[in-house]
Protein backbone atom coordinates (compact mmCIF):
# COMPACT_ATOMS: atom_id res chain seq x y z
CA UNK A 1 0.00 0.00 0.00
CA UNK A 2 2.61 2.53 1.09
CA UNK A 3 5.11 1.59 -1.62
CA UNK A 4 2.74 2.54 -4.45
CA UNK A 5 -0.14 4.69 -3.13
CA UNK A 6 -0.92 5.94 -6.65
CA UNK A 7 -2.22 2.43 -7.38
CA UNK A 8 -3.88 1.72 -4.04
CA UNK A 9 -7.31 2.21 -2.48
CA UNK A 10 -8.24 2.93 1.14
CA UNK A 11 -11.87 2.22 2.00
CA UNK A 12 -13.48 2.65 5.41
CA UNK A 13 -16.77 2.14 7.19
CA UNK A 14 -17.86 5.15 9.29
CA UNK A 15 -19.93 4.23 12.37
CA UNK A 16 -17.77 2.26 14.80
CA UNK A 17 -14.75 2.71 12.52
CA UNK A 18 -14.05 6.38 11.83
CA UNK A 19 -16.71 7.56 14.30
CA UNK A 20 -17.29 6.06 17.76
CA UNK A 21 -20.60 4.28 18.32
CA UNK A 22 -22.97 6.51 20.31
CA UNK A 23 -26.33 5.94 21.99
CA UNK A 24 -28.21 7.95 19.35
CA UNK A 25 -26.98 7.58 15.76
CA UNK A 26 -27.73 11.21 14.91
CA UNK A 27 -25.09 12.29 17.45
CA UNK A 28 -22.27 10.37 15.77
CA UNK A 29 -19.37 12.32 14.30
CA UNK A 30 -15.81 11.78 13.09
CA UNK A 31 -13.32 13.26 15.59
CA UNK A 32 -11.20 16.03 14.12
CA UNK A 33 -7.85 14.23 14.75
CA UNK A 34 -9.17 11.28 12.71
CA UNK A 35 -10.43 13.58 9.99
CA UNK A 36 -7.00 15.22 9.75
CA UNK A 37 -5.40 11.82 9.13
CA UNK A 38 -8.08 10.94 6.57
CA UNK A 39 -7.38 14.15 4.66
CA UNK A 40 -3.70 13.20 4.49
CA UNK A 41 -4.61 9.73 3.20
CA UNK A 42 -6.94 11.26 0.58
CA UNK A 43 -4.11 13.40 -0.76
CA UNK A 44 -1.80 10.43 -1.21
CA UNK A 45 -3.86 7.43 -2.32
CA UNK A 46 -5.50 6.86 -5.71
CA UNK A 47 -8.97 5.93 -4.40
CA UNK A 48 -10.26 6.82 -0.94
CA UNK A 49 -13.85 6.23 0.05
CA UNK A 50 -16.28 5.64 2.88
CA UNK A 51 -18.63 2.65 2.57
CA UNK A 52 -21.58 3.22 4.88
CA UNK A 53 -24.99 1.94 5.81
CA UNK A 54 -26.12 5.55 5.95
CA UNK A 55 -27.23 7.45 2.90
CA UNK A 56 -24.21 8.71 0.95
CA UNK A 57 -25.09 12.40 1.40
CA UNK A 58 -25.43 11.88 5.16
CA UNK A 59 -22.11 10.07 5.23
CA UNK A 60 -20.42 12.99 3.47
CA UNK A 61 -21.90 15.41 6.01
CA UNK A 62 -20.56 13.30 8.88
CA UNK A 63 -17.04 13.13 7.48
CA UNK A 64 -17.04 16.68 6.03
CA UNK A 65 -14.62 15.81 3.26
CA UNK A 66 -15.76 16.34 -0.32
CA UNK A 67 -12.65 15.05 -2.09
CA UNK A 68 -13.35 11.36 -1.45
CA UNK A 69 -16.09 8.95 -2.60
CA UNK A 70 -19.07 7.81 -0.54
CA UNK A 71 -20.90 4.56 -1.09
CA UNK A 72 -24.17 4.71 0.85
CA UNK A 73 -27.01 2.41 1.83
CA UNK A 74 -24.69 -0.61 1.83
CA UNK A 75 -23.78 -0.25 -1.82
CA UNK A 76 -27.05 1.06 -3.25
CA UNK A 77 -25.75 4.62 -3.66
CA UNK A 78 -22.56 6.19 -5.00
CA UNK A 79 -21.50 9.81 -4.51
CA UNK A 80 -18.28 10.39 -6.41
CA UNK A 81 -15.52 12.75 -5.22
CA UNK A 82 -16.70 16.32 -5.67
CA UNK A 83 -20.00 15.08 -7.08
CA UNK A 84 -23.41 16.57 -6.38
CA UNK A 85 -25.67 13.85 -7.79
CA UNK A 86 -26.15 10.55 -5.96
CA UNK A 87 -26.03 7.61 -8.37
CA UNK A 88 -28.52 4.89 -7.41
CA UNK A 89 -28.55 1.39 -8.84
CA UNK A 90 -31.60 1.20 -11.21
CA UNK A 91 -32.43 -2.36 -10.13
CA UNK A 92 -32.72 -1.18 -6.53
CA UNK A 93 -34.75 1.95 -7.35
CA UNK A 94 -37.47 -0.25 -8.83
CA UNK A 95 -38.24 -1.66 -5.36
CA UNK A 96 -37.99 1.58 -3.39
CA UNK A 97 -41.73 2.25 -3.11
CA UNK A 98 -42.51 -1.30 -1.96
CA UNK A 99 -40.05 -0.98 0.94
CA UNK A 100 -41.44 2.41 1.97
CA UNK A 101 -45.02 1.11 1.83
CA UNK A 102 -44.05 -1.82 4.05
CA UNK A 103 -42.34 0.45 6.58
CA UNK A 104 -45.46 2.63 6.84
CA UNK A 105 -47.70 -0.42 7.21
CA UNK A 106 -45.77 -1.93 10.15
CA UNK A 107 -45.19 1.30 12.07
CA UNK A 108 -47.54 1.53 15.06
CA UNK A 109 -47.95 2.99 18.54
CA UNK A 110 -46.32 -0.02 20.24
CA UNK A 111 -43.07 0.62 18.37
CA UNK A 112 -43.23 4.28 19.32
CA UNK A 113 -43.90 3.36 22.96
CA UNK A 114 -40.87 1.04 22.97
CA UNK A 115 -38.79 3.86 21.45
CA UNK A 116 -37.86 1.89 18.35
CA UNK A 117 -36.45 4.38 15.86
CA UNK A 118 -37.42 4.07 12.20
CA UNK A 119 -35.05 5.35 9.51
CA UNK A 120 -36.11 5.89 5.90
CA UNK A 121 -33.14 5.21 3.63
CA UNK A 122 -35.14 5.19 0.40
CA UNK A 123 -34.74 1.58 -0.76
CA UNK A 124 -33.93 0.41 2.78
CA UNK A 125 -36.08 0.76 5.91
CA UNK A 126 -34.10 0.52 9.15
CA UNK A 127 -35.46 -0.14 12.63
CA UNK A 128 -33.06 0.70 15.49
CA UNK A 129 -33.44 -0.26 19.14
CA UNK A 130 -30.11 0.93 20.57
CA UNK A 131 -30.85 3.20 23.53
CA UNK A 132 -34.48 2.08 23.96
CA UNK A 133 -35.60 2.03 27.63
CA UNK A 134 -36.18 -1.75 27.37
CA UNK A 135 -33.88 -2.97 24.61
CA UNK A 136 -35.00 -6.60 24.96
CA UNK A 137 -38.67 -5.73 24.44
CA UNK A 138 -37.79 -3.41 21.57
CA UNK A 139 -35.71 -6.11 19.90
CA UNK A 140 -38.59 -8.59 20.22
CA UNK A 141 -40.90 -6.12 18.47
CA UNK A 142 -38.36 -5.58 15.70
CA UNK A 143 -38.01 -9.33 15.19
CA UNK A 144 -41.74 -9.47 14.56
CA UNK A 145 -41.23 -6.86 11.83
CA UNK A 146 -38.57 -9.09 10.27
CA UNK A 147 -41.03 -12.01 10.11
CA UNK A 148 -43.57 -9.80 8.34
CA UNK A 149 -40.93 -8.57 5.90
CA UNK A 150 -39.93 -12.10 4.91
CA UNK A 151 -43.61 -13.02 4.47
CA UNK A 152 -43.98 -9.98 2.18
CA UNK A 153 -41.13 -11.18 -0.04
CA UNK A 154 -38.58 -8.62 1.18
CA UNK A 155 -35.07 -9.28 2.45
CA UNK A 156 -33.85 -8.64 6.00
CA UNK A 157 -30.39 -7.83 7.26
CA UNK A 158 -29.29 -7.59 10.89
CA UNK A 159 -26.63 -5.24 12.22
CA UNK A 160 -25.65 -4.13 15.69
CA UNK A 161 -29.06 -3.39 17.28
CA UNK A 162 -30.65 -2.62 13.93
CA UNK A 163 -32.82 -4.45 11.42
CA UNK A 164 -32.79 -3.40 7.79
CA UNK A 165 -35.65 -4.33 5.48
CA UNK A 166 -34.37 -4.38 1.91
CA UNK A 167 -35.59 -5.08 -1.63
CA UNK A 168 -35.39 -8.68 -2.88
CA UNK A 169 -32.16 -7.97 -4.76
CA UNK A 170 -28.53 -8.15 -3.70
CA UNK A 171 -27.57 -5.06 -1.69
CA UNK A 172 -24.33 -5.22 0.22
CA UNK A 173 -21.11 -3.34 0.75
CA UNK A 174 -19.24 -5.79 -1.47
CA UNK A 175 -21.34 -4.65 -4.41
CA UNK A 176 -20.50 -1.05 -3.55
CA UNK A 177 -16.78 -1.79 -3.26
CA UNK A 178 -16.73 -3.47 -6.67
CA UNK A 179 -18.62 -0.58 -8.27
CA UNK A 180 -16.28 2.01 -6.79
CA UNK A 181 -13.03 0.26 -7.74
CA UNK A 182 -14.08 -0.90 -11.21
CA UNK A 183 -11.70 0.23 -13.94
CA UNK A 184 -9.01 1.71 -11.68
CA UNK A 185 -6.29 -0.94 -12.29
CA UNK A 186 -5.15 -1.00 -8.66
CA UNK A 187 -2.26 -2.94 -7.16
CA UNK A 188 -3.73 -3.07 -3.65
CA UNK A 189 -6.83 -2.23 -1.67
CA UNK A 190 -7.52 -1.94 2.05
CA UNK A 191 -10.91 -2.03 3.77
CA UNK A 192 -11.62 -1.23 7.44
CA UNK A 193 -14.88 -2.09 9.20
CA UNK A 194 -16.42 -3.18 12.49
CA UNK A 195 -19.72 -4.97 11.81
CA UNK A 196 -21.20 -7.99 10.03
CA UNK A 197 -22.16 -5.81 7.05
CA UNK A 198 -18.44 -5.23 6.50
CA UNK A 199 -17.92 -8.93 5.85
CA UNK A 200 -19.52 -8.35 2.44
CA UNK A 201 -16.95 -5.62 1.76
CA UNK A 202 -14.16 -8.02 2.73
CA UNK A 203 -15.60 -10.59 0.31
CA UNK A 204 -15.98 -8.04 -2.48
CA UNK A 205 -12.39 -6.88 -2.15
CA UNK A 206 -11.03 -10.42 -2.09
CA UNK A 207 -13.17 -11.38 -5.10
CA UNK A 208 -11.51 -8.61 -7.11
CA UNK A 209 -8.14 -10.19 -6.29
CA UNK A 210 -9.38 -13.64 -7.35
CA UNK A 211 -10.62 -12.15 -10.63
CA UNK A 212 -7.29 -10.43 -11.33
CA UNK A 213 -8.72 -6.90 -11.10
CA UNK A 214 -6.83 -6.09 -7.88
CA UNK A 215 -3.33 -7.10 -6.91
CA UNK A 216 -3.79 -7.61 -3.18
CA UNK A 217 -6.39 -7.03 -0.47
CA UNK A 218 -6.03 -6.18 3.20
CA UNK A 219 -9.15 -6.56 5.37
CA UNK A 220 -9.00 -4.84 8.75
CA UNK A 221 -11.46 -5.49 11.58
CA UNK A 222 -12.16 -2.93 14.30
CA UNK A 223 -12.46 -4.43 17.78
CA UNK A 224 -15.01 -3.33 20.38
CA UNK A 225 -17.17 -4.84 23.11
CA UNK A 226 -19.67 -5.77 20.39
CA UNK A 227 -17.30 -7.13 17.74
CA UNK A 228 -18.98 -10.03 15.88
CA UNK A 229 -16.80 -13.17 16.12
CA UNK A 230 -17.18 -13.71 12.36
CA UNK A 231 -15.55 -10.35 11.70
CA UNK A 232 -12.54 -11.21 13.85
CA UNK A 233 -12.18 -14.53 12.06
CA UNK A 234 -12.40 -12.97 8.59
CA UNK A 235 -10.02 -10.05 9.19
CA UNK A 236 -6.38 -10.09 8.16
CA UNK A 237 -5.59 -7.91 11.14
CA UNK A 238 -7.43 -6.14 13.96
CA UNK A 239 -7.19 -2.66 15.47
CA UNK A 240 -8.74 -1.44 18.71
CA UNK A 241 -11.66 0.90 18.14
CA UNK A 242 -11.72 4.19 16.23
CA UNK A 243 -8.50 5.25 17.94
CA UNK A 244 -6.80 2.22 16.38
CA UNK A 245 -8.23 3.22 12.99
CA UNK A 246 -6.78 6.71 13.43
CA UNK A 247 -3.37 5.17 14.13
CA UNK A 248 -3.72 2.97 11.04
CA UNK A 249 -4.41 6.06 8.91
CA UNK A 250 -1.34 7.73 10.41
CA UNK A 251 0.80 4.71 9.50
CA UNK A 252 -0.51 4.76 5.93
CA UNK A 253 0.92 8.24 5.39
CA UNK A 254 4.00 7.93 7.59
Amino acid sequence: MRADPARAAVLLDIDGTLAPIVRHADDAHVPEPTRVQLIAVAKRYRVVGCISGRQSATARQMVSLGSIAYVGNHGAELLRPGGTEVEIDPEIVAHEQAVRDFARAVWDQDLQRLRVRAEDKRAIAAFHWRGAPDEDAAEEAVRAIAERAVAAGLHTHWGRKVLEVRPPVAIDKGRGVRRLLSGHDLAAGLYVGDDVTDLDAFAGLRALVDEGELGAAVCVGVRSDETPPRLEEAADLLVDGPSGVRELLRVLVA
